[in-house]
């Protein structure tokens, strides 16, 4: 009896299995920001800096990053955020990015190992930072639109 029993349950179960997964897959994509450039999206896989500790150490101390990689910096609010190269050895781009997920500003081939405060004139709620030359070699533009995906903390898409 208890083998019918288990058979009998088995396409219910395998049924439930199915139907769940497509909920798991989305819950747990990696972090990653695409950006529609002028030769098309392009993604980068990010790690996320959300606690000011993550966000003071940011790429400190890394030697590389793939062509592919970033961190995301992401903020509770818009403001005007500045960022330095302390104790940063690769130069980077940052890249400026509304609440409504456009581009707002870029600092281009920021040089490493420098205290000097970077910005851009416009109010951001997250910050890509990829390795310098990644903006232009993309064709990313001023206003150019973002999607961001795995990161809770991001609503508006």
């Amino acid at each position: 009896m208890s083998q019918l029993f288990t058979h009998s349950r088995a396409p219910l179960l395998a049924g439930l299995v199915i139907a769940l997964a497509p909920c798991a897959e989305a819950q747990f994509t990696a972090p990653q920001v695409e950006l529609q450039g002028e030769r098309g999206p392009v993604t980068v896989r990010v790690e996320v800096a959300r606690s000011p500790e993550e966000q003071t150490r940011g790429l400190m101390y890394r030697t590389e990053l793939a062509a592919d990689a970033g961190m995301l910096f992401v903020y509770d609010y818009d403001a005007i955020h500045s960022f330095w190269m302390k104790n940063t050895y690769i130069p980077l781009d940052m890249i400026f990015i509304s609440h409504d997920l456009s581009i707002v500003g870029v600092v281009e081939n920021a040089e490493p190992m420098t205290t000097t405060s970077r910005r851009v004139d416009a109010p951001s709620r997250y910050i890509l930072e990829v390795n310098a030359g990644f903006f232009r070699q993309h064709g990313l533009k001023i206003g150019g639109k973002v999607v961001i995906r795995g990161v809770p903390e991001v609503t508006a898409q």
